[in-house]
């Protein structure tokens, strides 16, 4: 046990920082809330989204993973000063996001310029990023300085999209919205791209992306069943599990009923981007759904009626099916092959949805 202070009353602990603020009767969220006074936003644990950052003898620290040190003094704070995040592998990227329009992934050109967010508040065991979901390991950069970085790569390679992705790119919301805002500052007319797993976006949130400048927005939609959902996430305490789904589901009902949509329209050989004629009054999104498949991880039958529920929403909005491969802990799995990708993008079809394509061994296909 060492003797610390927080928030200015000293108290034994042991462990880690977070121990301390548990034992100071500071609760730790995994979700965002709205008592953040109170509380410890802390929803990666491996030091890479910064959210969890408290002062520590008057210098930033993060709390998830700094051991406690004899006569450490700590003081919590809050959310417009938690501006440091870590980020790597800033550069063009060719393949696109779930919430990049599907003509652009046809392209052999880079299409955006990238982003990847360290920390993932889930433990996907097959996850196709590892390296930077679960690790801290990489550049620990404030809003300022990101923008300068991106836009710089923007304005040499002439791309004009900034994607943000990970990790779980949202989970530091300060960082993420005064990045985005001195981008906008920069350069105005420039196309910012959020990918999200969607589990922690309340509707205030997304509204606050949205009029920062966010115009694209992709979000994986992990199963639509609780097990599958645990199976695939790794999210082990059903609680948790059955929050972040339930979310995941509820953000993207409230952008297709409270924006308007984008969708992409074909004339021969060329493609644009169009607005839907619904809410107005409100900014145009382009917004992408991501659908997993493996055979050893969700049902077809399950695909089937996650299809149904988008298409009573909106049969037009782009799905994109990710072929879930042998990566990280799961390098038992199997990856489906391109004619059970084909397989997979019929059955979406049939079940009513118009915009959907598959990512398989062979690229992507469709629609």
């Amino acid at each position: 046990m060492v003797r610390v202070k927080v928030n200015g009353t000293a108290i034994e602990s042991q462990g880690l920082v977070k121990d301390a603020l548990v034992s100071a009767g500071i609760k730790i969220n995994k979700f965002l809330e709205d008592d953040e006074a109170e509380s410890v936003f802390m929803p990666c644990d491996c030091g890479g989204c910064w959210s969890c950052a408290v002062k520590i003898n008057g210098r930033l620290s993060l709390s998830c993973n700094t051991p406690l040190e004899e006569d450490m003094d700590i003081q919590t704070i809050k959310s417009p000063d938690k501006t440091l995040r870590v980020v790597s592998s800033l550069g063009a990227h060719t393949a696109g996001g779930v919430g990049t329009p599907y003509f652009l992934k046809k392209e052999k050109k880079p299409v955006e310029i990238v982003v990847f967010t360290h920390g993932c508040n889930l433990r996907c065991p097959q996850c196709q990023n590892s390296q930077v979901a679960f690790t801290d390991r990489g550049n620990l950069l404030e809003p300022q300085e990101t923008s300068q970085i991106l836009s710089g790569l923007e304005e040499g390679m002439g791309i004009n999209t900034i994607t943000f992705s990970g990790g779980e790119s949202t989970l530091n919301p300060t960082w993420l919205l005064k990045t985005i805002e001195h981008l906008k500052k920069i350069k105005n007319k420039i196309n910012i791209h959020v990918d999200t797993n969607g589990t922690i976006l309340t509707p205030e949130y997304m509204d606050k992306l949205i009029k920062s400048g966010v115009n694209r927005l992709g979000i994986d939609l992990k199963g639509v069943n609780l097990p599958t959902f645990q199976l695939i996430s790794g999210v082990q305490d059903p609680y948790l599990a059955r929050k972040y789904l339930d979310n995941s589901w509820r953000a993207v009902e409230y952008l297709i009923e409270n924006y308007n949509m984008e969708y992409v329209l074909k004339s021969g050989d060329k493609y644009q981007l169009i607005k839907g004629v619904k809410n107005t009054n409100k900014p145009s999104l382009f917004l992408g759904i991501g659908i997993p498949y493996n055979k050893d991880l969700i049902s077809k039958n399950e695909i089937i009626e996650m299809g149904l529920q988008i298409k009573k929403w909106d049969s037009k909005i782009q799905v994109c099916v990710l072929d879930y491969r042998p990566e990280f802990k799961r390098k038992d799995l199997i990856q489906p092959d391109w004619k059970e990708m084909i397989e997979i993008k019929n059955i979406l079809n049939e079940v009513g949805l118009e915009t959907v394509l598959v990512q398989s061994e062979k690229g992507y296909y469709g629609p």
